[in-house]
C-alpha cells in the first residue's frame, strides 16, 4: 500500500499544502489544497473520499475537485464522513451559494458527488482498483471529528492517522489492538501556545509526549507528526526532538519524523 502526502501543513504558505494524503490511486484522505497538485487524470481516478472533519483545511478542494473532473467521471464521487460533517458541507459549501448544489448536478439521478454516513467503530470496504478497509478512529476536536487506519482489503498492516484531536485514550485503546505500520499525528502549535492547542483541541509537543505514551511498550513503528503551522514548524520539531533526547513521556526511544508534503510512504 502507498500513501502520498499531498498536504500536511496545519496552514497555507510558499510549498505549504493543508491536509491530503492519496491512498494508492483511488482513496483520498481529507481534501485540503493539497489535491491541486493531482493531474486531472489522477484526480478523476479517485473513487472515494474519507473526511476527518469539516474545517476548511481539510475540505477546501473538494468543491474544486468535482468542478475540475466531475464531467469526466461515469458515477458520482463517493464521500464519506460522519453526519455532522455532511450536514455542514450541504449547509455551508454546496448550498448553491458559496459552490453549486454537486449532490444534484447535472441530475439528481446523476450527481458528480454522493455523500455517505460514517460512525466511530465502523469498517469501510473500498477501492475497486485497490481494495482496502478503512476503520474510523476516534478523534477529541472542536467539531464532531475522527481518524482512520487503512490496511489492505485482506489484513495486514495498518496506515494509522489522527487527525485533529486533542488527548484521546479511546484513540490509543483501538491503535494498540492494530498491527501499524505507520503513525502520522497532529502537533498543531509549540510549548508556548500550549493554552491556545488545548484550548482549539489540538496537540503540543508536551501533549503529544503524553499522549505517545500510550503506545504499548512493545510496539515500535515510525511516527509521523503533521499538521504543523508553517510559521513553527521547526520550533515545534525543535521542541519534539528536545523532549526526545530528555526522554519525556511516550517520546522516549520513540522514531519520530516531521512529515513533508510530496513525500509517499510505502509499505
Amino acid at each position: 500500500m502507498q500513501v502520498r502526502v499531498l498536504g500536511c501543513s496545519g496552514a497555507i504558505a510558499k510549498d505549504c499544502r493543508t491536509t491530503s494524503f492519496l491512498v494508492d490511486t483511488d482513496l483520498l484522505v481529507d481534501a485540503g489544497t493539497g489535491v491541486g497538485d493531482l493531474t486531472l487524470d489522477e484526480m478523476a481516478g479517485i473513487d472515494d473520499v474519507v473526511l476527518t472533519h469539516c474545517h476548511l483545511d481539510h475540505i477546501a478542494a473538494l468543491p474544486l475537485l468535482l468542478d475540475a473532473v466531475g464531467g469526466r467521471r461515469t458515477r458520482p464521487l463517493r464521500v464519506h464522513a460522519l453526519r455532522a460533517t455532511i450536514e455542514a458541507l450541504r449547509a455551508h459549501v454546496f448550498n448553491n451559494v458559496i459552490w453549486p448544489d454537486f449532490e444534484s448536478i447535472p441530475s439528481p439521478g446523476a450527481p458528480f458527488v454522493s455523500f455517505h454516513d460514517i460512525t466511530v467503530g465502523q469498517t469501510l470496504a473500498l477501492g475497486s482498483a485497490f481494495p482496502k478497509q478503512v476503520e474510523v478512529l476516534p478523534a477529541v476536536h472542536t467539531v464532531p471529528a475522527c481518524g482512520f487506519a487503512v490496511c489492505r482489503a485482506n489484513g495486514g498492516a495498518h496506515w494509522v492517522f489522527s487527525g485533529d484531536t486533542e488527548r484521546n485514550p479511546p484513540f490509543w485503546d483501538r491503535v494498540n489492538a492494530l498491527d501499524v505500520a505507520v503513525l502520522v499525528i497532529e502537533t498543531a502549535f509549540g510549548n508556548r501556545e500550549k493554552a491556545l492547542a488545548e484550548r482549539s483541541l489540538h496537540l503540543s509537543p508536551l501533549a503529544l509526549a503524553d499522549e505517545l505514551s500510550h503506545i504499548d511498550p512493545g510496539k515500535h513503528y515510525p511516527i509521523y507528526i503533521t499538521h504543523t503551522k508553517p510559521a513553527e514548524t521547526d520550533e515545534i520539531m525543535s521542541q519534539i526532538e528536545s523532549l526526545a533526547a530528555r526522554q519525556v513521556g511516550g517520546l522516549a526511544h520513540r522514531d519520530v519524523r516531521w512529515l513533508k508534503a510530496n513525500g509517499v510512504l510505502t509499505f
